[in-house]
């Protein structure tokens, strides 16, 4: 009876391999006020991104946060995140006082993807009119983004980003080992037949 459930498990290992991959969410909460965002996230680089958090360095009238109470704005000029691994999609929520691009590059550091925001300006207080603060704005490509970098204004100080959002790629299914479907089919044949039934 143990080799028959040894067999049976070998059988489901073999058919329902793990996925990987998935939706991730960077909400930028758990840091103090002012720190530089560069390594802290396993796996991405952050350049010119600092948190700022509401009711201390972040004006939430004018940059109300996604979630939470912190935000990352550009310091000193665009936002660039690398990733160790590529993406599919990455995007977030933007408040912005100058029109945003959103570039995606691949491995070789070739622009494969762009978006650009709405408006001109969606701050809460000055925005363009019809905008709204939060803007989802992304970039995906089925190939892979290895680099994003954010632009505002070139020397920085014009937006804040929330909740960033990346998609990683799920790993293809492997086929069933047939060495780990023939070991399943002999321990089933021999658990069969030390019952006599076969």
């Amino acid at each position: 009876m143990r080799l028959c459930r040894f067999a049976l498990l070998l059988l489901a290992v073999a058919a329902f391999p793990p996925l990987y991959g998935g939706t991730v969410v960077l909400d930028f909460e758990g840091f103090l006020d002012g720190t530089s965002l560069t390594t802290q996230y396993a796996g991405l680089t952050f350049t010119n991104a600092t948190i700022i958090t509401a009711g201390i360095s972040l004006n939430e009238f004018e940059f109300p946060p996604y979630s939470g109470t912190n935000v990352v704005f550009d310091d000193g000029g665009p936002i660039s995140i690398a990733f160790d691994t590529p993406v599919l999609r990455f995007g977030g929520y933007f408040t912005y006082t100058e029109q945003l691009t959103l570039a995606g590059f691949d491995a070789t550091s070739t622009q494969v993807a762009t978006a650009v925001s709405a408006f001109s300006s969606n701050d809460a207080l000055f925005g363009d009119t019809g905008s709204s603060p939060n803007e989802f704005v992304s970039v995906s490509f089925a190939g892979g983004i290895s680099s994003v970098t954010i632009t505002g204004d070139p020397l920085g100080g014009s937006f804040v980003m929330d909740d960033a959002t990346y998609i990683t790629p799920e790993a293809t299914v492997p086929e069933p080992s047939s060495t780990v479907l023939i070991l399943a089919g002999v321990g089933l044949l021999a658990a069969f037949r030390k019952r006599d039934i076969l």
